[in-house]
């Protein structure tokens, strides 16, 4: 019985340990996340933006020869993103295919016309610059007509300004709730040792001398959860790179390097203030009211 209780120790001091920095990396996992969608939350709102289409409705009797050098012009400017030739067949069959019947047969000609679809970079994706850029298409003698949907381009717009308040806000009460979990995580930790604490107060140790096993018990905590958090961002984006690819810059590793370097030494620098504070708490204590 006497062999059996140190085990059961080190079992329940492992398992404390574990689940303390099991806590603390899930937690930095997410703050990680939160990070991370600020640090591409402008590629995120210009990759909305970039999906924008413009359609060129171009003149029945454009020539051919034209309407390429069109296309090619467009794709030389510099605000345009990209231009894609769709010929009157291809929009007939692409519309036949979306009402799946044969209205050619029905109408017994094609009333469609043929169209260049553009797409503008995020920066001429407003209404004041579509608007410019419209003027601009019809002073083209190919083109009849230029269509995209306005109300989206106002309310994608408009959107994108509230949605940057909303996160910016967001994210400050996200942090205060990490914070606040990390810290209620550590001090549970050490409210299981406040009689240990109290014991140490009473054979005369200094404060010091008993803050330090715990600070340096909660760095370690921290340094290993922050190693698992950046551990599962790569994981996460080695697995996932193509279908994040979209969202995420990772030709900036900069910005990843910076983030992974934050979640690291934020995780320690939270649990070592957490530590600090929770361990002067129960050294102000009487014995008495460690049982409260």
């Amino acid at each position: 019985m006497a062999k059996n209780k140190p085990r059961k120790l080190k079992s329940s001091l492992f398992s404390s340990y574990f689940s303390t920095t099991l806590s603390i990396s899930m937690i930095l996992f997410l703050f990680g996340l939160l990070g991370l969608l600020l640090i591409n939350a402008q590629r995120l709102s210009d990759f909305m933006k970039e999906n924008i289409g413009v359609t060129l409705i171009l003149k029945e009797g454009a020539k051919e020869a034209d309407v390429m050098k069109l296309q090619k012009t467009l794709e030389a400017t510099d605000y345009i993103k990209s231009a894609k030739f769709v010929g009157k067949e291809r929009a007939a069959a692409e519309l036949k295919r979306e009402l799946g019947e044969d209205f050619v047969d029905f109408l017994g000609f094609n009333p469609l016309l043929s169209s260049i679809d553009v797409t503008v970079y995020a920066g001429y994706a407003n209404p004041d610059s579509l608007a410019m850029l419209e003027r601009k298409f019809l002073g083209r003698p190919e083109v009849q007509e230029v269509y995209y949907q306005r109300n989206l381009v106002k309310q994608l717009n408009s959107n994108v300004k509230k949605i940057s308040v909303i996160l910016l806000a967001l994210s400050l009460l996200m942090f205060v709730i990490f914070a606040a979990l990390i810290n209620n995580t550590i001090r549970l930790s050490i409210y299981s040792k406040r009689f240990l604490i109290n014991t140490m107060q009473l054979v005369g140790a200094t404060r010091p001398f008993i803050r330090r096993p715990f600070i340096v018990k909660s760095a370690i905590h921290g340094i290993y959860g922050g190693l698992i958090a950046c551990s599962m961002f790569l994981l996460i984006f080695f697995s996932y790179q193509n279908e994040l690819k979209s969202f995420i810059d990772f030709q900036n590793p900069t910005a990843l390097a910076l983030l992974g370097g934050g979640i690291f030494f934020m995780g320690i620098l939270i649990t070592l203030i957490s530590t600090y504070l929770a361990v002067n708490k129960f050294l102000r204590l009487r014995f008495d009211q460690l049982f409260y």
